[in-house]
């Protein structure tokens, strides 16, 4: 039998404390998204147009980008960097949208740097995918 020293019930207190703050962060970032995303949403409802534009719907999608990542997070512990890549795809194509006239009058290669901003991401995000199915890795290093 294992004898627990003070120095191990330290590191358990520790671990637990670790554990709680994990859980209690995780819960505040999900309901500030949800929050955030409503007061969007009741934002775009309010519209005087009647409907939604492309750059509200896009917007709409980086939340539940946002919302599904840390919903990964939680229940896996692991941070997945494509979602990442995902909300940076969409936040370019958003800025792309709303902007493309205001983007396209301070500087004619704005535009270029933003498609291959999209691409060098897209790239990325394919990398990721090969390599989390060629490399499937369950240690605990990356956890």
């Amino acid at each position: 039998m294992e004898k627990i020293t003070f120095k191990g019930k330290i590191d358990q207190l520790g671990d637990v404390l670790i554990e709680a703050f994990h859980i209690v962060g995780l819960f505040v970032i999900g309901a500030t998204i949800v929050w955030s995303a409503i007061g969007e949403y009741l934002i775009i409802m309010q519209h005087e147009s009647g409907f939604a534009s492309l750059q509200d719907i896009l917007l709409l999608f980086i939340y539940l980008e946002l919302g599904a990542m840390t919903g990964i997070y939680f229940k896996t512990h692991r941070l997945p960097v494509i979602f990442l890549i995902f909300i940076a795809i969409t936040a370019i194509t958003r800025f792309m949208v709303i902007d493309m006239k205001a983007l396209m009058s301070t500087d004619k290669y704005n535009l270029l740097i933003m498609v291959v901003s999209i691409l060098i991401l897209t790239i990325s995000a394919g990398v990721l995918r090969f390599s989390e199915k060629k490399y499937d890795n369950k240690s605990e290093c990356f956890k």
